[in-house]
């Protein structure tokens, strides 16, 4: 369980002897330490994954061959690092949540000259409309012309998802 140092004494047929040692010795195995920052991610987002405990370090799932590398899941996934020291190993796991973005869609209507219109969202938690319109899930609009209007909606847990909508102004009959 440690370094240690055997001894031998051999004899020869005639009586004569003779002696001999040897040091075996022994390396501790790394204990090897593996996360992830961020651990969830948004669909199309990048993590780092961070080893320690070692000298050497090899990752699964082609993720690399250093102590930092970034991996860009497109599923939830495990990685598993191998940490060596002087010909021991030792190994840790850390898994990468990956949360979809959400199915954000926008409805609005046609109206005519001179009237306000209603946009709205729908499919997150929050929605931010693109300036002046600020943020809501809906918006009263006055546009003089056919106009689009663009909205980011985030879900609870951060990830966003994108929309458009176009508002038709149809003009007064004369």
């Amino acid at each position: 369980t440690s370094t240690t140092t055997y001894n031998v004494t051999g004899t020869d047929g005639n009586g004569c002897t003779g002696t001999a040692s040897v040091s075996l010795t022994v390396n501790p195995i790394p204990t090897v330490n593996a996360t992830a920052n961020p651990t969830q991610i948004c669909s199309g987002s990048s993590t780092s994954l961070t080893a320690t405990g070692a000298t050497n370090y090899t990752w699964s799932n082609s993720a690399g061959n250093s102590a930092n590398v970034t991996v860009s899941p497109t599923t939830t996934t495990t990685y598993t690092v191998t940490g060596s020291n002087g010909g021991c190993s030792g190994t840790a796991s850390v898994q990468v949540t990956v949360n979809p973005n959400p199915n954000v869609t926008a409805t609005g209507e046609t109206i005519c000259s001179g009237l306000s219109g209603t946009i709205s969202a729908s499919g997150a938690n929050s929605y931010n409309w693109d300036s002046p319109l600020g943020s809501g899930q809906s918006k009263t609009v006055n546009p003089t012309t056919s106009t689009t209007y663009n909205v980011t909606g985030t879900d609870s847990n951060g990830c966003t998802g994108t929309a458009s909508i176009q508002i038709i102004v149809n003009p007064l009959p004369v």
